[in-house]
């Protein structure tokens, strides 16, 4: 593959974020309803929803972002640890697209939904172990934050989901800052 190509793909993690955020406050705006202290930010694609395919749409348009910036780190994994990290975050790109077209109200949601987190974050945990020395640090930290916030009393299922996002963020932004 080109070398050109393939270090353009460690922003694919945070034109995920960007894709994610823009319909996310856009379907936020079709829907004053929503409340991030009561709600699920998958409301925003469910029954309840005024124009759900908004929410939906930017799940499944921002997953194949998310798909290349793991073949990006599948490609610079330097051992079997971090190939095998890239590929789970690889498969938590998919799970993100399936949250959209299992949309909530429908039977595979919550499944789907928790295996996104589920996949990246112990793929971000491998990412981080397979890592030399100090490099370590950062996503081990993240994953024992993340792992923390899954246990935490949240007011609503909106706010530990936009935690979990935050801290898929900083890993996101970190990767393409730190070396590559």
């Amino acid at each position: 593959m080109d070398e050109k190509f393939i270090r353009l793909l460690k922003w694919g993690g945070m034109a995920t974020l960007l894709i994610y955020w823009g319909f996310t406050l856009w379907s936020i705006y079709s829907n004053p309803w929503f409340s991030f202290f009561h709600n699920a930010l998958s409301d925003l694609g469910g029954g309840r929803a005024n124009s759900p395919w908004i929410y939906n749409y930017g799940l499944i348009i921002a997953s194949p972002f998310l798909f290349l910036f793991s073949v990006f780190l599948i490609y610079y994994a330097e051992n079997k640890l971090r190939t095998v990290g890239g590929a789970f975050i690889l498969i938590s790109s998919i799970f993100l697209a399936f949250i959209g077209v299992f949309h909530s109200g429908t039977r595979p949601h919550g499944f789907v939904s928790s295996y996104f987190f589920i996949q990246f974050f112990f793929g971000m945990l491998l990412w981080g172990i397979g890592a030399k020395g100090l490099e370590r640090i950062p996503c081990i930290s993240l994953f024992l934050a993340a792992l923390l916030g899954a246990f935490l009393p949240w007011p609503s299922t909106a706010l530990i989901e936009v935690y979990e996002i935050f801290i898929i963020a900083i890993f996101a932004v970190w990767i393409p800052l730190h070396k590559y």
